[in-house]
């Protein structure tokens, strides 16, 4: 699995504007939505949200991933958002974060859900990478140091 075939670099957004957990997430969606890769803007973000209630998808070390499965995309899509400033995202460990991944994919496709939410972990256990990362000032560093890293 290889994520920047998943992710459209126009799914990048630094900085968002949100200081929240329903706002950022929203705003993913948005961007999203926004670039055609939702059938059902509403449905698809009603699913990351009903799944963020069920326990929160902030994995620690200042990431989360938040996720749903709906009717709303044909296939997995992704977008990714870094914050200016940490925002509590209710992390495992209680730290805020900085470094949100969102997935949305169809209901009849585990597979791939589950490899991007592997590949995202595996990525983000890597510090010096997840430092590079949140140091990034623009959407299209992020996609490029993403691409870069993928590559090796």
């Amino acid at each position: 699995m290889t994520l920047t075939k998943i992710l459209q670099p126009t799914c990048v957004k630094v900085p968002l504007e949100g200081n929240d957990k329903k706002s950022v997430i929203t705003e993913l969606v948005d961007l999203l939505d926004a670039n055609g890769a939702l059938l059902d803007r509403d449905m698809a973000l009603n699913a990351v949200l009903v799944r963020e209630q069920t326990k929160s998808t902030g994995i620690g070390s200042g990431i989360a991933i938040p996720h749903g499965k709906c009717a709303a995309v044909k296939e997995l899509v992704m977008a990714i958002g870094l914050t200016r400033e940490p925002i509590d995202f209710e992390s495992v460990d209680g730290k805020p974060v900085k470094i949100i991944f969102l997935l949305v994919s169809p209901v009849d496709q585990t597979g791939p859900h589950i490899q991007a939410l592997a590949k995202i972990s595996r990525l983000m256990l890597d510090d010096k990478f997840r430092k590079e990362l949140e140091g990034t000032d623009s959407a299209e560093a992020v996609y490029k140091l993403l691409d870069t890293k993928e590559s090796k």
